[in-house]
């Protein structure tokens, strides 16, 4: 039987569309649970309908701890990181890629060996740096130690190694263009895609951070949104669900906003991309 029959078409739709059930799944549950009691949210079999308690879940949520303040801590801390991350590491990756220069290679192979090194390990002198600079439970602690990262460097790098060709940049240059002046008129808009997926990937990394920001943030003014979450499970004596799903879809619709709006524009890039000469 060929796969472009009409009963395999149909197995494949049936199949994407029990996946896609799947996936959305944890979402709606999630939606549901944060109109319900905690009473409802534990009742066996489980309620998979929407329920009255949204807005008295939000009102707990609000008097309970920081919420706004720590949301637009973090669109603050997460936007800022982002647009870092996609300037340093592009223009990084784009000089790996297409220059050279004395020491390219050692350096290189300097930012592939942090890529080794675990985070955790990276804590405790970057801990003491922080005290040092007296940086510590301010937002500074929290940027500048992710403006740049390995991972983006080392994209941006293969990625502009196959999308840039090296005579454009030449003509470029005979033209009279500088290093930097390569970068914004010439480089960067070939980069976008990757760009696109490295600012997705880096804004939902910072948004979920999480030990980082409990460890070097001590003010609650100064929480981010899961530092804020964390604190609803010892604010009551018996742990209030519905409340802390309603946090929770609060704090992650941000995230499928942005999704939505970088992924369509990684698509679009790629799109472009694929049919040019």
């Amino acid at each position: 039987m060929r796969i472009t029959s009409k009963p395999w078409k149909i197995f494949i739709y049936l199949c994407l569309i029990l996946l896609a059930v799947i996936s959305i799944f944890p979402f709606y549950w999630l939606a549901v649970t944060s109109t319900l009691t905690s009473a409802d949210v534990m009742r066996f079999p489980p309620v998979l309908t929407p329920g009255s308690m949204f807005a008295e879940n939000v009102k707990s949520l609000v008097t309970t701890i920081r919420f706004g303040t720590s949301m637009l801590n973090t669109v603050f801390v997460a936007g800022t990181v982002t647009v870092s991350v996609a300037f340093f590491s592009s223009l990084a990756g784009f000089l790996f890629a297409k220059f050279k220069f004395p020491g390219k290679k050692i350096l290189f192979g300097i930012v592939l060996l942090t890529m080794m090194i675990p985070t955790q390990m990276s804590m405790v002198p970057l801990f003491i740096i922080m005290n040092k600079l007296q940086w510590a439970s301010t937002f500074k602690a929290l940027i500048v130690p992710g403006m740049v990262n390995a991972f983006g460097i080392f994209w941006i790098r293969q990625y502009a190694e196959g999308a840039i060709h090296d005579d454009l940049l030449n003509a470029a240059r005979i033209d009279g263009c500088g290093t930097f002046r390569l970068y914004t008129r010439i480089a960067f808009p070939m980069l976008l895609p990757a760009v696109s997926f490295l600012a997705l990937f880096t804004f939902m990394n910072t948004w979920n951070d999480y030990l980082w920001p409990l460890i070097i943030i001590s003010k609650p003014e100064k929480y981010t949104i899961q530092v804020a979450l964390s604190q609803l499970n010892g604010a009551y004596y018996g742990i209030n669900y519905g409340m802390i799903m309603a946090g929770t879809l609060l704090a992650t619709l941000p995230l499928i906003i942005v999704f939505l709006i970088f992924s369509r524009h990684f698509m679009e890039n790629i799109s472009a991309g694929a049919i040019k000469d």
